[in-house]
């Protein structure tokens, strides 16, 4: 095995480009499970369709668990002429308390998407219906919502969701794009490719804080249990510098719940042994909110919510990528981590051929 470091990222990117053309606006994720689906099936990999949820399992499916989500943010019509945020839709704001990082980001981020090109399709073939332009965003106070004003689809019926137009962008240092979560999900398909024979969830709604739900009614479908989930994602951060203080960050705990103590060890322990850089998010947090007026939050997690509905019967812990731009088309994050989260996972899965 090759350490992450002289690893050939091109077989990675390949695969992370195709995936990033493909829409899957949080609550229309339908189009975005079939192209993986199609990705996985051509390895031969054992492939199930759930509500909200693709799982995928190799010859040794109990070996490992990991689980990234497919879901990416957008725009949903919800009138005539009218565009608001995908994931506060979704959700129905029934799971919104005020300490989820989308929460208290969202009063920020209304003008991010100002010129940003979007593409109409329909929730769940995915056929392209149309393309227009952000012309501007704001947060309404009376439906606690970011409204948009699009120009150029104005003939859209209520319903009809609309993706960001992205494609990945790659310097000799970073790529950039709406990585949130397409990288992981990417990651775990290379890892399929290259041998991994554990399972791996594809979870939907993430964004609106209801992945979990699918995951675990997954796991008492198949009478399991493990303290070994692996949970892939991005980690924002407000500078590039801050960013690259690490390769990986990982994480003790969310607002939500403490995660597996041993597997956040193990993979603490692997991360020094490749010579990777790691951060823990929750210290990070901690020690900035010292020194604010209003606490920045631990964030509300897909793993910490999972720990506390299934009482701890099923754990593990989380692998992020540090980025910048979060939430936007222009998610940047380093060729350095991306090489990182690859060897790592590559060390602890055991079996791939890197």
């Amino acid at each position: 095995m090759r350490s992450s470091s002289t690893a050939d990222l091109s077989g990675l990117l390949i695969t992370l480009r195709h995936l990033i053309r493909e829409p899957s606006v949080v609550g229309a994720e339908d189009s975005f499970f079939r192209v993986i689906r199609r990705e996985l099936e051509e390895m031969d990999i054992s492939v199930e369709r759930h509500s909200g949820l693709l799982v995928a399992r190799g010859n040794k499916p109990e070996s490992a668990y990991l689980s990234a989500h497919v879901d990416r943010n957008g725009l949903v019509c919800t009138g005539p002429n009218e565009f608001q945020y995908a994931a506060f839709i979704a959700s129905n704001r029934s799971e919104l308390t005020g300490d989820s990082v989308s929460e208290q980001m969202v009063a920020t981020i209304a003008d991010r998407f100002t010129g940003q090109r979007i593409q109409a399709h329909l929730p769940y073939s995915g056929t392209y219906i149309g393309q227009g332009t952000i012309s501007s965003g704001y947060l309404c106070p009376k439906r606690s919502n970011l409204i948009f004003e699009v120009e150029g689809l104005d003939y859209l019926e209520p319903g009809t969701p609309l993706a960001f137009l992205d494609r990945l962008k790659v310097t000799d240092r970073h790529i950039s794009a709406q990585l949130d979560n397409v990288v992981s999900v990417a990651l775990i398909i290379y890892l399929y490719r290259l041998g991994y024979q554990g399972t791996a969830f594809f979870t939907a709604q993430e964004e609106a804080g209801k992945s979990w739900r699918y995951v675990l009614a997954w796991f008492q479908r198949e009478s399991l249990s493990t303290k070994r989930l692996l949970v892939l994602d991005t980690s924002p951060y407000p500078t590039q510098e801050e960013a690259e203080e690490q390769d990986l960050t990982l994480r003790n705990r969310d607002a939500t719940s403490t995660f597996d103590p041993d597997f956040t060890h193990e993979i603490v322990y692997q991360c020094e042994a490749l010579g990777i850089s790691y951060s823990f998010k929750d210290d990070w947090i901690q020690k900035r909110n010292l020194d604010r007026e209003k606490p920045l939050s631990l964030g509300r997690t897909e793993l910490g919510r999972l720990i506390a509905a299934s009482d701890g019967k099923i754990s593990g812990t989380t692998l992020q990528i540090p980025t910048t731009g979060y939430h936007t088309a222009n998610e940047t994050a380093s060729l350095r981590s991306l090489k990182a989260a690859l060897g790592l996972l590559t060390s602890i899965s055991g079996g791939c051929k890197i």
